[in-house]
């Protein structure tokens, strides 16, 4: 695809009313800020050759929304990543949307998280539904309905055994947070391996303000994964007016040679 992972991430966003998104970086990663960045000699290029759709895609790319960034010195987990935003969020709730997830939807799954947020003005994270041979890889939550597909989170467990797990439902890469997130993460400190677990923070917020795990309408792809990797490689194709047309006109695609 000529669109990076990370843009689909920053369209979602966009696309659920956010204006304002910090991006928390490392050393390497210098081309995700250019990416993001205004390009004035890709733009003269592009109106100089008369290829006004693709100069109107550059254009919005570099102004859908005010990006900052920070950079994470130290690889010491989600949980520290998230605490290098603090003093720029401030006391505000948050979403945070980690970059090895998309979700396929017509209705924004940030959104949808952020909907169930101020329905009941605590935090909240996306979970679904993953097959027992797949649980080990994901936090996963024990609560009890709330009401349709919102549960109210009683624990959290972090890849547990199939035989371990507390229900089926796993916890994604969208999370709505209260403001509070932060000084759970600074009381637990780092861990096993020098890194602040998300999850013990987590945990602690449940029993002090309540969470809620929202098993959101979509499709999710986790890129970090070879296989999902093609295969939102190939969904997302077919949804350009482009490329579907074209892919549908080649049967013997999927074919063995």
């Amino acid at each position: 695809m000529d669109k990076p992972a990370i843009q689909y991430v920053v369209e979602e966003a966009v696309a659920s009313g956010m204006t304002d998104i910090i991006m928390i970086t490392g050393r390497g990663k210098r081309a995700i800020e250019d990416h993001f960045d205004k390009s004035y000699e890709l733009e003269h290029k592009l109106r100089e050759s008369g290829n006004s759709e693709a100069l109107a895609e550059v254009q919005k790319i570099a102004s859908m929304a005010d990006i900052f960034y920070i950079r994470q010195k130290e690889q010491l987990g989600l949980g520290h990543a998230i605490l290098c935003a603090k003093k720029h969020v401030g006391n505000e709730p948050f979403a945070v949307m980690l970059g090895d997830d998309i979700v396929v939807n017509d209705r924004p799954c940030i959104g949808q998280l952020v909907e169930a947020f101020e329905q009941v003005k605590a935090s909240v994270v996306g979970v679904e539904q993953v097959p027992k041979s797949r649980i080990q890889r994901y936090g996963v939550i024990k609560g009890k309905r709330f009401r349709d597909d919102l549960y109210k989170v009683e624990d959290l467990v972090e890849k547990p055994t199939p035989e371990e797990a507390p229900s089926d439902l796993a916890i994604i890469g969208r999370y709505v947070f209260q403001p509070e997130i932060f000084s759970f993460l600074e009381k637990i400190g780092p861990g096993m391996g020098g890194e602040y677990q998300l999850t013990d923070a987590m945990r602690l917020l449940c029993r002090k303000h309540g969470l809620y795990g929202l098993k959101f309408k979509g499709r999710r792809f986790d890129i970090g994964s070879k296989a999902d990797w093609v295969r939102a490689t190939i969904a997302l194709s077919m949804e350009r007016k482009d490329l579907a047309d074209e892919l549908r006109l080649s049967p013997d695609l999927f074919k063995k040679r």
